[in-house]
């Protein structure tokens, strides 16, 4: 458990592991957080829909086949990159900055 301590006194370390912990919980639990659009074909012609997605779908998760019938394609718009980004690097960021100043009080 010590070991454990002195690793959480590293920025690098606390960064490292809040993105893994995060990522992990963002792809695994599959919450449809991030805005995102699908591109369905039918009949020749293709349509757009607007429609929460999750980072779980990009690495073949969190769907059926049977689901994606007729799509095309599925990507996140400008707004779910900037959320995806914001909670994969910003929030691990401010954690390692944390530990920094922590570190550097004592």
């Amino acid at each position: 458990m010590e070991d454990f301590k002195s690793l959480l006194r590293k920025p690098w370390f606390v960064f490292a592991f809040s993105f893994i912990f995060i990522g992990g919980l963002l792809i695994l639990v599959s919450p449809n957080l991030f805005e995102g659009e699908i591109v369905y074909a039918q009949n020749g012609k293709k349509y757009t829909l607007e429609a929460p997605l999750s980072l779980a779908y990009f690495v073949g998760l969190g769907y059926q086949e049977s689901e994606m019938e007729g799509v095309v394609d599925f990507y996140l718009t400008r707004r779910g990159y900037m959320l995806a980004a914001s909670l994969l690097f910003g929030f691990p960021t401010l954690l390692a900055y944390r530990s920094f100043l922590a570190k550097k009080n004592k």
